[in-house]
């Protein structure tokens, strides 16, 4: 499919806190052929993220330490890290069904790529780096809820974006919303930026650049009211989902359920 230049819009603001970006361009069709079969064509990098989150854990734990004590993380921990985060923000751009062009396998993608990220090294108070794991818990199960509730549909996701050859722009943005949440609490988590995970419901639209929208559709992200109300559903459906698989393990697991045998 043929993709134009990727190229970022307006920089954020350096006046706040910075929060990571995630820069998608949107393609105005997708190949159905490549959408049919899109998580099997992806399973080779599922495998490489696999062992890429295996190594980006023990790097945390290390770069957790050096945040203690230098306030910061190590240029080589910093850049690796964002390599990581970045990989599986394509490889999931990709899953759901955001971009059509097939990620490449390398931690720094091409100039031209449709889904970008940026992150900046950014002091780090150590206080905060100190209790990131109870910090974080909030954002977690927000986030958790939201992906939950994507993949929950996932199959009517896939089915329409099929059927169509693209993804309508309500969907789309609320998918792409999701995605960045995803992105800013694991970078949050990672120590790649002390701003805490926000814009699950996109960005305020006084943030659109004069002169319109540059290639990216995410910079900035400003859902529709139809975008915003699947955000919702999908929060609902993630909750329902977490509350029965609850009930059902417990259920489960409930000794007292019991049944002689014979009887």
């Amino acid at each position: 499919m043929a993709e134009g230049q990727w190229s970022p819009g307006r920089k954020e603001t350096d006046a706040d806190e910075f929060r990571p970006v995630l820069d998608i361009v949107e393609p105005s069709r997708q190949r159905r052929f490549t959408v049919f079969l899109r998580l099997l064509l992806l399973i080779p990098h599922f495998i490489v993220l696999l062992v890429l989150h295996i190594a980006a854990f023990f790097t945390v734990i290390v770069g957790w330490f050096a945040a203690l004590a230098l306030g910061r993380l190590p240029g080589p921990v910093f850049r690796f890290l964002t390599g990581v985060l970045g990989y599986d923000m394509r490889v999931s751009a990709s899953d759901m069904l955001l971009i059509d062009r097939y990620p490449p396998f390398a931690l720094t993608p091409p100039a031209d790529y449709p889904a970008q990220i940026e992150v900046r090294p950014t002091p780090l108070n150590r206080l905060a780096v100190l209790f990131r794991v109870f910090l974080m818990i909030p954002a977690a199960i927000v986030q958790s809820l939201a992906v939950y509730g994507w993949w929950a549909l996932a199959f009517v996701w896939w089915l329409i974006t099929l059927c169509l050859g693209r993804m309508p722009r309500p969907l789309f943005e609320a998918t792409a919303a999701t995605l960045r949440y995803r992105m800013r609490f694991s970078a949050y988590v990672m120590m790649l930026t002390p701003a805490y995970p926000k814009g699950l419901f996109g960005d305020d639209d006084l943030a659109v650049a004069p002169g319109g929208r540059s290639r990216s559709a995410t910079r900035p992200l400003v859902l529709s009211s139809a975008a915003k109300w699947l955000v919702v559903l999908f929060l609902v459906l993630g909750l329902v989902g977490h509350i029965t698989s609850s009930v059902t393990a417990s259920t489960t697991d409930d000794p007292s359920d019991t049944r002689l045998v014979g009887s």
